[in-house]
């Protein structure tokens, strides 16, 4: 263990804005997340930033501190999440939720009973996934319009599928976008046909904007609740951060709006649509409520999810040798626009799943990078991103630290599609499919994400699946590359100390030392000595943010 703390002086200088509280946390083993010193035993706040932290024997006067007794809970530096969708998030909790749905049958049940409960107007859900659905037995069985109808007679209906990348649209939603047999999908996207050519309903990709029309536009305070929503659910799960990847550009005004006004209850470190791009470009990185809020990213989309067969593959889909996928640009419309983004200084993070959707990604960032030199950027070492680097071939791994590019993982995907991806990809393209391990050996920073609500979103799943790479009940296939799975020590790294690097802040977050942040993370287990089985059991006690309890457990 070790010992420190701040004069009063220098606590003033570093003293927040915010009405942080004076806390003294203690009652269970508290991890530093530093390695010369990892446990404590006692940590104090105050004016939201650490003042000490060490053994009780040496700690300060508790006198005018708020006393917080873990009651044997454990302690870790703010666990972030490295790559979610915080509007997601909320609406999930305000529309029709399909998650865990066990068949075709099931989903349908739930969508009736919905449509029962709220008779009037469009039917918006999402959650949905077939792959280990009775009726996908023999091969994918996505919902169809058909499914819809029954349910649902007459209304429309627009379901999302769990990864983001295709909804099916009921007859009455397709009538309504006016998507009929002669309708051509746009580039990057597919309208799947029946053999009679008419669509089917379900819609892929690039080609769910003919849908938008029917979204409901939200009114202001709408959307406000479903944010307000998002950060309740996140502090909840313990979360403390959040990397708001494709935060709507429209949004980020409200976002800081809430943040002035209290409601941002947890951090947000926002990449913007690609519409938002030239604003950000032009008026820098932003930062308001000393960065509750901060955006200075750009997300962009390279392809598609693998489940829906959107990645875009070297190779044919080994279970669809039509299709090899689909991307969604090219080298000439990226390259300008990745230039543009070196020169301003702004972050760029690239959603990239296949093996060629991230060839081309990590060729683009190469290209651009040696078109703008260190002296003509608006920072240096710009620290850019691949969003999910799922299936990577082996060759192209040593690119990832050559460039100094961030790989931004899940490691709930690689659990849920292991069920699917052998059939996909075939088995040596599994060599380089969630590649943690082999990405940090190489000294990659690999950060940790959940990308909610395409997963459940809960920091406890995403860490047994980093260090386990089993499914939640225990399952792993012969096929399933055990090998790429980390240790606690990284695992813990994943969603703490390389979240706060990959968003510029780690000389303020990411470990529990002295002069930091007051972001702390508390769960019901010792996540780094509990068997492996027990994590995902375990639940958030206490989530505190900038020396604020924006989470405490009954």
């Amino acid at each position: 263990m070790f010992r420190a703390f701040l004069t009063a002086a220098a606590l003033a200088a570093l003293a927040l804005p915010a009405q942080a509280q004076d806390l003294l946390i203690r009652g269970g083993t508290i991890y530093t997340g530093v390695e010369s010193a990892p446990t404590a035993e006692v940590v104090i706040a105050r004016d939201g930033r650490i003042a000490y932290v060490g053994p009780a024997a040496g700690a300060p006067s508790a006198e005018g501190l708020e006393i917080v007794d873990l009651h044997g809970a454990t302690l870790f530096p703010g666990f972030t999440d490295g790559h979610a969708h915080l509007d997601g998030i909320g609406w999930r909790e305000l529309t029709l939720n399909l998650e865990g749905s066990t068949s075709v049958a099931d989903a349908m049940a739930r969508l009736a009973a919905w449509a029962e409960a709220h008779p009037d107007g469009p039917i918006i859900g999402r959650g949905w996934i077939e792959t280990r659905w009775p009726e996908s037995a023999n091969g994918a069985r996505f919902l169809t319009a058909a499914d819809l109808d029954a349910a649902a007679p007459d209304r429309i209906v627009l379901l999302e599928r769990a990864d983001g990348h295709a909804i099916t649209a009921s007859s009455a939603a397709l009538a309504a976008a006016n998507i009929t047999a002669s309708t051509v999908a746009p580039s990057g996207g597919e309208i799947a046909r029946g053999a009679d050519g008419r669509p089917t309903g379900f819609i892929v990709d690039a080609a769910t904007a003919l849908l938008a029309p029917l979204m409901p536009q939200a009114d202001p305070e709408a959307k406000r609740n479903a944010y307000r929503a998002g950060f309740r659910v996140e502090a909840r799960y313990g979360w403390t951060g959040v990397h708001f990847m494709s935060a709507p550009a429209g949004d980020i005004d409200l976002l800081e709006d809430m943040a002035r006004d209290g409601e941002a209850s947890i951090r947000v470190y926002n990449a913007v649509t690609p519409d938002g791009a030239a604003a950000l470009i032009a008026s820098g990185p932003r930062d308001v409520a000393d960065g509750r809020i901060i955006t200075r990213a750009i997300k962009y989309y390279v392809d598609g999810a693998l489940g829906s067969r959107g990645a875009a593959l070297h190779a044919p889909y080994s279970d669809a040798p039509h299709t090899s996928g689909l991307m969604q640009t090219n080298a000439a419309e990226m390259g300008p626009l990745y230039q543009a983004a070196l020169r301003g200084g702004i972050q760029v993070a690239t959603h990239a799943i296949g093996d060629r959707g991230n060839t081309e990604v990590l060729n683009w960032y190469r290209d651009a990078m040696a078109a703008v030199p260190a002296g003509e950027r608006g920072i240096a070492e710009p620290r850019w991103r691949v969003e999910h680097a799922q299936i990577l071939r082996p060759a192209d791994e040593p690119m990832f630290r050559d460039l100094h590019v961030i790989a931004s993982m899940q490691p709930s995907h690689a659990i849920g599609d292991f069920h699917f991806a052998p059939a996909r990809l075939g088995d040596a393209r599994l060599d380089g499919a969630y590649a943690w391990h082999s990405l940090v050996e190489l000294g990659v920073v690999v950060v940790g994400g959940s990308d909610a609500p395409v997963e459940r979103g809960d920091p406890l799943i995403e860490f047994y699946a980093a260090i386990a790479r089993r499914d939640l009940e225990g399952f792993q296939g012969p096929d399933w590359r055990p090998n790429e799975a980390v240790d606690r020590a990284t695992a813990l790294k994943m969603f703490t100390a390389w979240p706060a690097y990959a968003s510029f802040r780690e000389d303020e977050l990411g470990t529990i030392e002295v002069g930091k942040r007051a972001d702390f993370t508390a769960f019901d287990i010792d996540l780094m000595t509990v068997p492996e089985a027990d994590i995902p059991r375990g639940h958030a006690v206490l989530t505190v943010v900038d020396g604020e309890i924006a989470y405490r457990a009954d």
